[in-house]
């Protein structure tokens, strides 16, 4: 019986990626989502605040993993998958690549107040004072960084998330993309698997 279950799950899903594979072509005959469809997709324009077109730019970028600068069908379920699916330590890793904007492993202080300062103005729609940037920040080394070393590593930003629930909604960053997935899955545009 566990057999048969097992048969009719690959079926779905292959059944699945095959309806998203035909969306997909259907939105991006290219066979690429480029930045700029991307950021149309998000509603991102250029209305949209300084903040927002760089948040989107870090996510777009996080998801090209071969650096080609456009996502294929196989980025795009990766993606689709790592937002909806995704278990809670794949996010983690996938917002610590977001913060790292130099792909060194470690993030340094410049790099995570980059980020909060970013995140902090798309939460709270308005200018992101310094101060409340400057505690967040911290209050994200203090609980994280555990050797001291002014740098947190990926095992430091990981436990320390999964330690404390402040720390993991400062750090987490599926704000934006989780919501627009679940948006357009609704509508039936871009399906997930």
């Amino acid at each position: 019986m566990a057999q048969v279950q097992a048969t009719t799950d690959t079926e779905v899903t292959l059944q699945n990626i095959q309806e998203l594979y035909r969306k997909f072509t259907h939105e991006c005959p290219s066979g690429n989502l480029h930045l700029h469809e991307f950021k149309k997709i998000f509603g991102v324009s250029s209305k949209s605040s300084e903040e927002e077109v760089a948040f989107i730019e870090l996510v777009f970028k996080s998801f090209d993993t071969n650096k080609d600068d456009k996502l294929d069908f196989m980025e795009y379920v990766a993606a689709v998958n790592l937002v909806l699916r995704g278990k809670l330590i794949d996010k983690l890793k996938w917002s610590f690549k977001i913060y790292d904007n130099d792909g060194n492993g470690c993030l340094t202080n410049q790099e995570v107040r980059r980020i909060i300062r970013i995140i902090t103005k798309i939460k709270w729609h308005n200018d992101s004072n310094v101060e409340t940037v400057d505690f967040i920040c911290n209050r994200i080394f203090e609980l994280t960084d555990k050797n001291k070393d002014s740098q947190i590593s990926l095992e430091e930003f990981i436990e320390g998330a999964e330690k404390d629930p402040w720390l993991m909604e400062q750090l987490r960053l599926d704000l934006a993309p989780k919501n627009w997935f679940i948006r357009t899955q609704e509508k039936k545009k871009f399906p997930s698997v």
